[in-house]
């Protein structure tokens, strides 16, 4: 396959930034989009060119770092697919793919294709974790969690954490991610004491890193290449309109008892 590529170039947050256009001859539709970038790059080396930045780990759609958006669309245009699990054979001879990165105001650009998604791990560690004591790991089944309520879980647990729903939201909202991080511990035992102190704390680290709030576009959904739902969005806006009116309660309360 040939193909015209105009890959986003930009050295830092607020270094020049460009489309720059390369001619890759020679792909093979079998390859990866990584793949292929691999081997733009290393044309570039080649030439003595700077090659193109662009973040990678397990190249098996299981991390989320290869966070990047292709023709438009944050992962490229196959659905339920990363861009590491994207193969060159969705692409025809001769075409000219856009590749970008990311774009919303809570992940900067560092480098090209690279941008720091860092405020996800920020919204995580306010709440996203359960600190009840558990000691050794339990037997297998000692915590009887009825089936459907674990496989409800453990789908919004298929969270990768990419930001291609940010990516793909009009407003640049994180209610996806966190909604998908809140409600998979919520739904569970082992995280029932601390529900409504985490949607509290979760919500209001993503409300401070800047994030845009859901207005119901549905692009998050459409972009998710785990296929998270957007009915844990509206599950965590129950938790959290409940959370809101118990502190309020707890509040008056000790208002009362002065």
């Amino acid at each position: 396959m040939n193909l015209t590529l105009f890959v986003w170039r930009q050295k830092g947050a607020t270094g020049e930034a460009r489309f720059e256009k390369h001619e890759v001859h020679g792909v093979s539709s079998d390859s990866s989009f990584l793949e292929m970038l691999d081997v733009l790059n290393m044309h570039l080396v080649e030439r003595g060119d700077s090659p193109v930045a662009f973040a990678h780990d397990c190249r098996e759609g299981i991390c989320g770092s290869c966070s990047m958006t292709i023709n438009g669309r944050p992962h490229g245009p196959k659905s339920l697919t990363t861009a590491c699990q994207l193969h060159m054979r969705t692409f025809k001879d001769g075409d000219t793919i856009y590749i970008e990165p990311f774009r919303a105001a809570a992940f900067p650009v560092v480098r090209d294709l690279v941008t720091d998604r860092s405020a996800f791990d920020r919204i995580q560690q306010a709440g996203g974790y359960v600190s009840v004591q558990t000691g050794a790991a339990a037997e297998a089944n000692s915590i009887p969690i009825e089936k459907d309520l674990a496989d409800e879980a453990f789908d919004a647990a298929a969270c990768i954490g990419c930001g291609a729903c940010v990516a793909a939201c009009p407003n640049g909202s994180a209610m996806l991610f966190t909604a998908a991080k809140v409600t998979h511990l919520a739904l569970l035992p082992q995280g029932a004491p601390e529900r409504s102190r985490r949607v509290l704390s979760m919500v209001a680290k993503m409300d401070a890193e800047l994030f845009g709030g859901c207005t119901n576009h549905g692009e998050c959904q459409e972009a998710c290449p785990k296929g998270i739902s957007i009915k844990y969005i509206a599950q965590m806006n129950r938790d959290y309109m409940s959370a809101t009116l118990k502190k309020a309660r707890t509040i008056r309360g000790k208002v009362r008892a002065q």
